[in-house]
């Protein structure tokens, strides 16, 4: 996998990372990388290569709560990790965290999210 290249005059995309648990969020935390479904990949991986950073924004199902966000740091590989078990994860990708912190939903109820009906983001 690449690392990013600074891709001047590109967008910067966000991502909101579903889990459905913390300790994935913590093995996030500990090793520096994702997995994700692989009906994801195509997005995030075309997000990296055409974007000048991606950001992705981590929350627990049900949490209430952000636990934090990171940058992508490198396009989605083949290659799989057993830290996530056999639950239909997708390759692994390295992940730069920014922030570790619980940060409740209310604290972002003034963001709105065009592309979902100006929804909330949470």
């Amino acid at each position: 996998c690449k690392s990013p290249s600074p891709r001047q005059n590109m967008p910067v995309r966000y991502f909101i990372m579903k889990s459905s648990n913390l300790q994935n969020i913590d093995i996030s935390q500990q090793k520096g990388i994702w997995s994700t479904m692989p009906s994801n990949e195509r997005k995030l991986n075309g997000a990296f290569w055409e974007s000048s950073v991606v950001y992705l924004i981590f929350s627990v199902q049900g949490s209430g709560c952000f636990q934090g966000f990171a940058r992508m740091g490198s396009a989605i590989g083949c290659e799989k990790s057993q830290d996530w078990g056999s639950a239909g994860f997708g390759g692994v990708f390295k992940v730069d965290w920014i922030r570790k912190e619980s940060i409740p939903f209310q604290f972002a109820h003034h963001l709105l999210n065009p592309w979902n009906d100006s929804k909330k983001v949470q």
